[in-house]
């Protein structure tokens, strides 16, 4: 677990909880001593994390409305875009959807956002802390065009550009293996072919 998820998920509410629950010992570690010179473990994305993240074709997003209150969406979309731009930045365009702009009002009113990308079929969780920004199409031409797939027929009506703060991979426990018609076709086709020879 990195030392930057820790600095923004182990609150004081969040580390008394786990005094009380007998886990705060584990995680204690975390949080104490200095960081050695370069990037602090954990804010940075890797081959790994980039990897994930271009096989994915949906993920949640959380933000927090002027109230207070958590908003969780899914967002989706074809494979891969959720774009790794750098190792500090992701971008990714906007579909329409609903017309309730529930997050996008969020953001405007606090920048900090929470996602979870998850393979059900592999048993993998990724989750991402970052700070969102919402920008036009037309304003941003090279972002679009990194952005936009011209094969998806979904029209965009903006492109979101968080800049990552935190990453953790998640434990998969209690994680459901579910699979897409994809890849039932595959695992019925290679048995199949596994039968025939």
């Amino acid at each position: 677990m990195p030392r930057a998820f820790a600095r923004i998920a182990f609150t004081p509410r969040v580390l008394a909880a786990q005094e009380t629950n007998g886990s705060r010992q584990a995680y204690r570690p975390l949080l104490e001593g200095a960081d050695r010179d370069g990037p602090e473990p954990g804010s940075q994305l890797g081959p790994r994390e980039a990897a994930f993240i271009a096989e994915r074709n949906s993920f949640y997003q959380a933000t927090v409305s002027e109230t207070g209150w958590p908003y969780v969406q899914h967002r989706g979309g074809p494979t891969g875009f959720l774009r790794v731009l750098d190792a500090r930045t992701l971008a990714y365009a906007s579909f329409a959807g609903n017309r309730q702009y529930i997050s996008e009002g969020n953001v405007a009113g606090d920048d900090r956002v929470a996602l979870i990308l998850t393979d059900y079929a592999q048993g993998r969780r990724l989750k991402l802390w970052g700070r969102a920004s919402l920008l036009e199409v037309a304003a941003a031409a090279q972002l679009s065009e990194a952005c936009i797939d011209p094969a998806y027929d979904a029209p965009v009506e903006r492109l979101v550009l968080i800049r990552v703060e935190a990453f953790d991979w998640n434990c998969p426990k209690h994680l459901p293996r579910l699979y897409d018609k994809a890849q039932v076709r595959a695992i019925v086709e290679a048995d199949r072919q596994r039968r025939k020879d």
